[in-house]
């Protein structure tokens, strides 16, 4: 069976030189309410994955991006979520606007882009392997 394709972006303050990233906190469904993610959401019918990441941020944060490089994961679909979901994950700086809680959240966060920090979060323990993989991006200079 094949997955349902997610999409979301690893929203950091520089795609040149990062050193905060924006983390947001779940209202639903409630096993994740009150856990850590990184933005985004589901595809719409014939929507392609760059421009679906896009359009989740106008959506939930007000926000207009620009898209850094993908945040690859172990699979095509990139990082496995659940038994019927995948998500892949850009690097994004924020073009326009100002983040806000307009959909699916209650809280926004910049966190500094280090272990310690951004492991103190509650995230939704399928992102825990992104948050790893965010950092050794990170690291290598591989945001854009």
């Amino acid at each position: 069976m094949p997955y349902k394709q997610i999409v979301a972006a690893a929203i950091v303050d520089s795609l040149v030189a990062p050193t905060k990233l924006l983390a947001a906190r779940r209202t639903a469904p409630p096993a994740l309410a009150g856990m850590w993610e990184f933005p985004g959401g589901k595809l719409e019918v014939g929507e392609e994955c760059t421009e679906g990441v896009k359009r989740e941020l106008r959506e939930e944060l007000g926000i207009e991006v620009e898209l850094g490089s993908e945040i690859f994961g172990p699979i095509p679909e990139g990082w496995v979520l659940n038994e019927s979901a995948a998500m892949r994950v850009w690097f994004a700086q924020i073009t326009g606007g100002v983040p806000d809680t307009l959909e699916d959240h209650d809280q926004l966060a910049w966190v500094e882009l280090e272990k310690q920090a951004l492991e103190a979060l509650s995230w939704i323990p399928a992102d825990f392997p992104i948050v790893r993989a965010v950092l050794a991006d990170t690291m290598a200079g591989a945001t854009r």
